[in-house]
């Protein structure tokens, strides 16, 4: 346990009467340590009964608080962790730190009103794998302590609080994963610090660029008041019902006030409870001990400052974002989005992930995905699931294609084995040399895809072709190399003088863009759209032959663009073998300033007969 040293903060009681375990715990305390008020604090939250009095602490700057008893943490299912404590500002901040302490540091942010218990599937998960995994509660969340006043809490001062926490763990080169308000800190300070963070991922979470002065819901009235307001999450099932059709509402949405809402019911409802607001937002039902698990760190409503006000610190994001989404706009490293397919907050929209996606440059060709069965608390849902992808990132971000240095053109080798029922298999391989390949001396039925250097900035295989989304590898020829296509027979002519030939190709591929990039597309007469994704490495011409009514058109994605080719995809590879794929949908072509350029037409075929020839390839 990394437990720091403690300064003890002046206390009091919140009523005359106080508990009487409270009571017992200060007179053995003062017999046996004195005046010492650093033992004082200690000793009442490791003493005191769950259900005892609060007892009210200050900080020397004046902030009241309280600390939730360590006897309120007994016996949590699944979570063994020991807590660790770092004071800022006179406050403990809680996490959790498992792994190796000399492992790649694996960073957990929750939201509201969630803790570090929220992430008990997927700790174990990074510290078996090797990392050092560092959960940490928010101030007035958890095992953190808890200021009793909502004004003594903004959303600045937890991304400062957040900020203050990396410095003094000493952390660098943080893999965060961050959710809900987690997301709104930890992309805060990510933004505003990139060279702090080694990769970004996000489930269910947002930074909004609000400019300074808006306020985007109306203020809670009278925060103070306790309300007896119906709860609209208690009428949710234990088990929840599909919120979606792929990105489409089935019911409609929450509508545009819910949040407004959510604000005044946190705020000031009796009835609210942090065990009902995450058993209605999973997925799946949570047991009764895993409700009283959430609900742990509030054993009454002095405990609730933090959960109670944190929806309203939306309205403090005016101009306190812009910089940190500046900063995104331009950040590089790995930026991945894993979502819940059944969240039925604005979070849980396509359009939240796919602003992410758009707009952040790390995220281009990175395998982002929406999880069935998962809904806001995604980590609740599918943590182990969650946890294994991204140590599976990870691990796959680390390795560096053998024979490929940085500024060089990216190379791909590729087999084409034919298969009985006249597809063809394709085969790629990341661990091999152009002298290796060269080298290769091929059996009946295989052939060689010529070397082809990608065009793309990023390229992501999700899964084999009817292979459930998983990658298929297999040994042949002393390599190891992937099943990334099958390549069905040729569907003709696309055009009315032959000239365009293609192959459908089944696969499930994401190609990504960075900002910036030009485009070559080419266009149909009937405006499909196909993207250049490879070319040939020995090619003598950057010239091909069109025929009439088609275009080439170099168009610059300003926000860069991730083409996603998934199922039954178009391969066309011209005569000077160029190879466009699609069609791509989400491509403004009449927003470019850039003019299409029609080339000469050559009467040529695309694809020689494979059987005999080892030059031609789908790809």
């Amino acid at each position: 346990m990394n437990t720091t040293g403690i300064a003890g903060p002046r206390w009091r009681r919140r009523t005359w009467t106080i508990g009487a375990a409270v009571l017992t715990a200060l007179m053995v305390l003062v017999a046996a340590c004195g005046d010492s008020t650093d033992g004082a604090e200690q000793d009442i939250s490791a003493t005191a009964e769950c259900d005892a009095e609060p007892v009210i602490l200050t900080t020397e700057d004046g902030v009241e608080f309280v600390r939730t008893p360590d006897s309120c943490f007994e016996d949590l299912p699944d979570f063994p962790f020991e807590p660790n404590y770092v004071e800022i500002d006179g406050l403990r901040q809680a996490y959790v730190d498992e792994g190796p302490a000399d492992g790649e540091v694996v960073l957990l942010l929750h939201g509201q009103p969630s803790w570090s218990y929220l992430y008990r599937d997927m700790i174990p998960v990074f510290a078996d794998a090797g990392y050092r995994v560092i959960a940490m509660d928010h101030l007035g969340m958890g095992r953190s302590d808890k200021p009793i006043d909502i004004e003594d809490y903004s959303y600045v001062g937890h991304a400062d609080r957040l900020e203050r926490f990396i410095e003094d763990l000493g952390l660098t080169d943080i893999n965060v994963f961050v959710q809900d308000w987690g997301s709104l800190i930890g992309l805060k300070v990510a933004g505003e610090n990139p060279d702090l963070f080694a990769t970004i991922a996000v489930g269910d979470g947002a930074l909004q660029p609000v400019p300074e002065g808006i306020e985007l819901f109306p203020p809670v009235a009278n925060p103070n008041e306790i309300v007896d307001i119906p709860s609209r999450f208690a009428a949710m099932p234990a088990q929840q019902v599909p919120f979606y059709d792929g990105c489409e509402p089935i019911f409609g949405g929450l509508g545009e006030g819910y949040f407004g809402d959510w604000m005044v019911y946190a705020m000031t409802a009796e009835s609210f409870h942090a065990s009902e607001v995450v058993e209605a937002m999973t997925w799946f039902d949570l047991t009764p001990e895993e409700e009283a698990a959430y609900d742990a760190p509030f054993p009454s409503r002095t405990y609730m400052a933090g959960p109670r006000v944190f929806p309203s610190l939306v309205n403090q994001l005016g101009g306190n974002t812009i910089e940190a989404w500046n900063g995104l706009t331009s950040f590089e490293k790995p930026f991945l989005t894993l979502w819940a397919s059944n969240d039925p907050g604005q979070l849980g929209a396509c359009e939240t992930q796919q602003q992410l996606i758009d707009n952040i440059p790390g995220a281009a060709g990175q395998p982002h995905d929406r999880l069935p069965e998962a809904s806001h608390f995604l980590q609740d849902d599918q943590g182990t699931e969650i946890a294994n992808r991204l140590v599976d990132w990870y691990d796959n971000l680390d390795e560096e294609p053998a024979g490929a240095t940085q500024g060089e053109e990216r190379v791909g080798y590729e087999l084409l084995q034919i298969q009985d029922d006249g597809t063809i298999w394709a085969w790629i391989a990341n661990d091999m040399t152009q002298a290796q390949f060269d080298a290769l001396e091929l059996p009946s039925g295989w052939l060689k895809n010529q070397p082809r250097e990608g065009v793309p900035d990023a390229s992501q295989f999700n899964g084999s072709p009817g292979n459930d989304g998983v990658l298929l590898e297999e040994e042949h020829f002393g390599f190891k190399w992937f099943h990334s296509a099958t390549v069905r027979p040729m569907i003709g002519s696309l055009d009315d003088e032959g000239l365009i030939r293609a192959s459908t190709v089944e696969k499930d591929h994401e190609i990504g863009f960075d900002p910036g990039s030009t485009l070559s597309l080419l266009v149909s007469p009937s405006g499909e759209i196909y993207v250049m994704v490879s070319r040939d490495a020995g090619r003598t011409t950057d010239d091909p032959t069109l025929p009439a009514e088609w275009e080439i058109v170099e168009h610059v994605v300003p926000n860069g663009f991730t083409a996603v080719l998934s199922g039954e995809t178009t391969v066309i590879r011209m005569d000077n073998e160029d190879s466009y794929q699609g069609p791509v949908t989400g491509l403004d072509l009449e927003a470019s300033s850039a003019a299409g350029v029609r080339l000469g037409v050559v009467d040529t075929a695309l694809m020689a007969d494979l059987a005999a020839s080892d030059d031609d390839g789908p790809f």
